[in-house]
């Protein structure tokens, strides 16, 4: 059975819609989570692609060995030609190994709940039909030199980009109902920040948008992203 590294920076941290895609589809899950001590492989030559979740650490924190770890591994998977979905802190790991600056809002404004963006008009852009999406982040990532922006918003300019067989998205396609209100029971007080919805948005943003971003993740996984795998292979 062919696996897909998933990297999760805490221990409780789960992969969601992305795993249970990957799974359905024949994948087997190689989760490791760095921050309690997992290695990372010193290859990709056993893996099919890797993805790379959020977390409430930033991609700026250089003290966090873990972190350390992931910024000087990401280039393996990188130069491997396997594919990389980095989602939020994953995206800004990527963004920072490719020379992009990772900062917060200048207004310490926050996205958190559900929030348009607006898909950049190229030529097969795979995220031209997402229209509102989950996010919950404080930091936003430039686009890195050679990198191609497939969307863009109105708080963090910046949504997701690709590089070569990488991807990174600021938001979290992974996202269930069940896992927003694990999230929001874990930390209720981040609702109350600068940009942040109440959990009533959430809530409703769910209801309208979750079936549509499934619908998009699945086609995106299984039609673009593990294509990138067979070509690398």
């Amino acid at each position: 059975m062919k696996k897909v590294l998933v990297i999760v920076h805490q221990e409780s941290s789960e992969p969601g819609l992305v795993g249970q895609v990957l799974q359905e589809n024949g994948y087997a899950l190689d989760i490791r989570c760095p921050a309690i001590g997992a290695d990372l492989p010193k290859t990709m030559e056993d893996h099919a692609g890797v993805v790379v979740f959020g977390g409430p650490m930033s991609a700026n924190d250089d003290d966090l060995p873990f972190i350390r770890a992931e910024l000087e591994w990401i280039p393996i998977a990188l130069d491997s030609g396997k594919p990389y979905l980095g989602i939020c802190l994953g995206a800004q790991l990527l963004a920072r190994v490719l020379g992009a600056k990772v900062a917060p809002h200048p207004h310490d404004l926050r996205e958190i709940g559900y929030v348009p963006i607006q898909p950049i008009s190229i030529a097969h852009n795979p995220l031209s039909e997402l229209t509102e999406v989950y996010q919950w982040h404080k930091e936003g990532f430039e686009l890195p030199s050679g990198a191609t922006l497939l969307a863009t918003g109105k708080t963090f300019p910046h949504q997701a980009f690709q590089y070569g067989a990488a991807y990174g998205t600021q938001f979290h396609p992974e996202i269930t109902r069940a896992m927003i209100d694990r999230w929001i029971a874990k930390v209720p007080e981040q609702l109350s920040l600068p940009g942040a919805q109440p959990y009533e948005a959430h809530v409703a943003g769910n209801d309208r948008h979750a079936a549509k971003i499934e619908q998009w993740l699945r086609r995106f996984l299984l039609q673009k992203w593990l294509k990138l795998e067979q070509v690398a292979a």
